[in-house]
C-alpha cells in the first residue's frame, strides 16, 4: 500500500452552528484498507465531522472539500453517500426490533422481482451477509431476540449489503461484553482483508491501541495530529496529552481517605422476581456501604448489576422484592423514586438519553427537575430561584455550554453526564448510585467526574458506583462486590483488586 493512496480526503473542514463552531479546519485522510480511529474529548467535533462525510450535514452547509477515491463529492443526503460506498452505524442502532434479521438488512434496499419483494433472494443475500460477519443466527430471528454483540453485527451486515468501502463506526463498543468487543475487532479485521475500509469512532483508548493502524486526534474542532499505529505501538498517554492537550499521570485521581464512618446503606438477603421475565433475578444479596465511601459493583452485561440498582431506587421495575433495606439503621420499604430520594437515595442511570435527561429541554428545567418543591410556593416554581441554582451547579460540575439556556440534546455526552449529576447534586442525597458513570465519555471529562466524586465522598455523601471497566472499578473504588447471575460472588478490598479477580468472581 503506497502512502498516497488515500481512500477519502476531507480538507480543510469547517461547520459552524449559531454561536460555535463544531470543526475548525479540519483535514483528515484515510488510506485505503485501514483501520483508523478517530479520537478526541467530547464536543471535539467527532461526530459532527462523520455527519458532513455521511451527508447527514449535506453540500453547501459546511466548507472545505471532501474527496473520495481521488473524486470530489457533493453529498446532498445520506442516500448519497450510500452510493459512493459509505456507511455509517451510530451507537444507539437504527435496527427494528420488531422485524427479522433479514428484514433489517435490507430495509431501505429491497431485493425486488417487478413491483414486489422477492422475499426467497432476500433470505438467500442475507445469509450470505451474516456469514461474512460470523453470525450463526437463523436470518428469521426477529432482531428484538438477539444480544447487543449480535445486534451490532447486523448492522455491519446491513452496511456490507450495500457494497460499502468505506464502514464508520460510531462508538461500537460502548454496550458490548469483553467477549463481544473481541469478535467485533476480528470481524473488522476481516473486513479489512476483504478490502473495506474503517474509520472508527470510541473513548477506549486500550481498544485504539490494539485495533488502530491510525489514529486521528481531533481537539476544539481541530486537527491535532494523526499518527502512523503500524510502524511502532502507540502509548496510550501520548494519545491523551494530544487530546486534552496536557498529561494526566493518573486518570484516576487519589484521595486521602483516613477513616470511613458507620454503615449508611445496607442489602440483606435481597431477592427480587420479575415477574415479565418469570423467573427470580436478584438472589440473597448482601451489601453494605459505609459513610464517605465509594463501593464498586462489578460484573458482566446481565449479571444483574441495574436490576439491583432499580430494586433500590423505589423498584421503578416493580419487581417482587424480599429482603431487607437499612438507611441510617433505619429499616426502609421504597415503593416509588419518590419514597426513595425522601430517603436521601439518587441514582443517575445508566441510560442518561433515554431515561435521565429531557433532551428537547434546556440545562436549567434538566438541572431543577428532580426536585421542584424545593424551589415552588403553591405549586408554582420560582423561576428567579431556578436560575439561581441552575448557574451554581453550572460552574460547579464545570458544564461547558453557552448557558443554562442551551438545549440539552446539543451537549456533547460527557457534559450531558454532568447535567445528570447537576440534576442530582440539587436534591443533595446521602447516597448515590452511579450507573455507568463514564459510558461514552472521553478521557479528559471522565477525570473531572471522578475528581467531583471524590469531592462528593469528602463532604460525606456515599457512592455506589456500578461500571463495566474494570480497570475504573479497580481505580476508584474502595470496596468493591462482584455480581454475577443475580448474586455476590465475591467482595474485594481496592488494594487487593485486579482485572484477574474480579473477572474470576464475575464468570
Amino acid at each position: 500500500m503506497e502512502n498516497n493512496d488515500y481512500i477519502l480526503e476531507m480538507d480543510n473542514i469547517v461547520k459552524e452552528f449559531p454561536g460555535v463552531k463544531a470543526i475548525d479546519g479540519v483535514t483528515f485522510k484515510v488510506k485505503r484498507g485501514e483501520i483508523h480511529c478517530l479520537v478526541g474529548e467530547n464536543g471535539a467535533g467527532k461526530s459532527t465531522l462523520m455527519k458532513v462525510l455521511s451527508g447527514i450535514y449535506h453540500h453547501g452547509t459546511f466548507q472545505g472539500k471532501i474527496m473520495l477515491n481521488g473524486v470530489e463529492q457533493k453529498y446532498r443526503s445520506i442516500a448519497d453517500s450510500e452510493k459512493a460506498g459509505i456507511a455509517i452505524i451510530y451507537q444507539e442502532l437504527a435496527l427494528i426490533p420488531e422485524l427479522t434479521i433479514y428484514e433489517n438488512v435490507y430495509f431501505g434496499h429491497e431485493i425486488k422481482k417487478g413491483l414486489l419483494v422477492d422475499w426467497n433472494e432476500t433470505i438467500t443475500k442475507a445469509t450470505e451477509m451474516l456469514k461474512r460477519v460470523h453470525v450463526g443466527a437463523n436470518p428469521d430471528t426477529k432482531v428484538k431476540d438477539l444480544g447487543v454483540g449480535v445486534q451490532q453485527l447486523v448492522e455491519i451486515a446491513k452496511a456490507l449489503s450495500k457494497d460499502v468501502k468505506l464502514l464508520i463506526l460510531d462508538e461500537p463498543t460502548a454496550a458490548l461484553s469483553e467477549t463481544d468487543c473481541e469478535n467485533l475487532f476480528e470481524i473488522l479485521r476481516n473486513l479489512k482483508k476483504q478490502g473495506v475500509t474503517c474509520i472508527m469512532i470510541s473513548h477506549k483508548l486500550r481498544e485504539v491501541v490494539t485495533i488502530a493502524d491510525s489514529i486521528t486526534v481531533l481537539r476544539d474542532g481541530k486537527t491535532i495530529t494523526s499518527m502512523d499505529a503500524t510502524e511502532g505501538k502507540i502509548q496510550e498517554s501520548e494519545i491523551i496529552k494530544h487530546m486534552v492537550g496536557r498529561e494526566i499521570g493518573n486518570i484516576y485521581p487519589k484521595r486521602e481517605v483516613k477513616e470511613f464512618g458507620e454503615n449508611c446503606f445496607e442489602l440483606r438477603n435481597w431477592t427480587a422476581f420479575d415477574s415479565s421475565k418469570g423467573r427470580e433475578i436478584l438472589h440473597n444479596l448482601d451489601i453494605n456501604v459505609k459513610k464517605g465511601e465509594i463501593v464498586g459493583i462489578a460484573g458482566l452485561m446481565g449479571a444483574g448489576r441495574t436490576e439491583m440498582a432499580l430494586s433500590i431506587f423505589g423498584n421503578t421495575k416493580h419487581y417482587n422484592i424480599k429482603g431487607e433495606m437499612y438507611i441510617n439503621g433505619v429499616k426502609k420499604h421504597l415503593n416509588s423514586p419518590e419514597k426513595a430520594i425522601e430517603a436521601g437515595l439518587a441514582y443517575v442511570t445508566e441510560d442518561r438519553k433515554v431515561n435521565g435527561l429531557i433532551l428537547i429541554q434546556d440545562i436549567k428545567m434538566n438541572t431543577t427537575l428532580a426536585n421542584l418543591k424545593a424551589m415552588s410556593k403553591m405549586w408554582v416554581v420560582n423561576q428567579n430561584e431556578e436560575v439561581n441554582i441552575a448557574n451554581k451547579f453550572f460552574k460547579e460540575v464545570n458544564i461547558k455550554a453557552s448557558s443554562i439556556e442551551q438545549v440539552v440534546g446539543t451537549l456533547s455526552g460527557g457534559n450531558q453526564q454532568k447535567v445528570s449529576l447537576a440534576k442530582w447534586l440539587y436534591v443533595a442525597p446521602d447516597i448515590m448510585i452511579l450507573d455507568e458513570p463514564t459510558r461514552g465519555i472521553d478521557v479528559g471529562a471522565k477525570f473531572e467526574i471522578y475528581t467531583i466524586m471524590n469531592e462528593l465522598v469528602k463532604q460525606g455523601m456515599s457512592i455506589i458506583m456500578i461500571s463495566s471497566e474494570l480497570l475504573e472499578v479497580i481505580g476508584m473504588s474502595d470496596r468493591i462486590y462482584v455480581v454475577s447471575d443475580g448474586r455476590v460472588t465475591g467482595e474485594l478490598n481496592s488494594s487487593e483488586a485486579t482485572e484477574e479477580k474480579i473477572m474470576t468472581m464475575a464468570v
